[in-house]
């Protein structure tokens, strides 16, 4: 029976109900209200909307970086110097790829006895490819390009000879180590 009193109740009731959404904050200001005059302060933070505008700008700075990275795309010196002459970036990856692989055996061999010449060689390797770096500059500014072409290849001679020799000397110094102290026997 209370079910039909119910239902009679809601079918004379309807389209009677508020339906209306309150406005924004209304349950906030309620809840104060009711603190208000239970007597109890009421410490809630607002909210920081400082984090929006600041997700906003730092979006727009990162477009920015990408979009200025696409459309100024320079390019490196490597590639200007394959552009004037792609034999030039051939020859320095064979010669580099050597370089490297001298350097590590020499790294490889590296004794107390030979940290000095090996520390000094590395010095002079550094001012070679100093060098060069100023002689792949200078091809790009349109110097005489045989001439420069032929110091960069002689440039990276250069160091594969000091290497060798480099390495030719620590195996000396190794080989005349290993001769004194079988002689120097108990």
């Amino acid at each position: 029976m209370e079910n039909d009193n119910i239902a009679t109740l809601f079918k004379k009731l309807q389209g009677s109900f508020d339906i209306e959404e309150s406005q924004e904050g209304h349950q906030h200001r309620f809840l104060e209200k009711l603190q208000a005059s239970q007597g109890l302060v009421s410490i809630q933070k607002k909210k920081n909307t400082w984090w929006r505008p600041l997700s906003i700008a730092a979006s727009v700075v990162i477009l920015l970086g990408i979009g200025l990275s696409i459309f100024n795309d320079s390019p490196t010196i490597n590639q200007q110097v394959a552009e004037i002459s792609p034999e030039v970036s051939q020859t320095q990856f064979h010669f580099a790829s050597l370089i490297d692989e001298q350097v590590r055996e020499l790294e490889n061999q590296s004794t107390p006895e030979t940290k000095k010449i090996i520390d000094d060689t590395m010095i002079q390797l550094i001012k070679l490819d100093t060098n060069y770096k100023i002689l792949e500059q200078d091809l790009i500014n349109g110097g005489n390009s045989k001439l420069i072409l032929s110091a960069m290849i002689t440039n990276f001679q250069t160091r594969i000879d000091l290497l060798q020799d480099v390495l030719d000397q620590v195996e000396n110094i190794k080989n005349l180590k290993n001769y004194n102290d079988a002689n120097y026997t108990i």
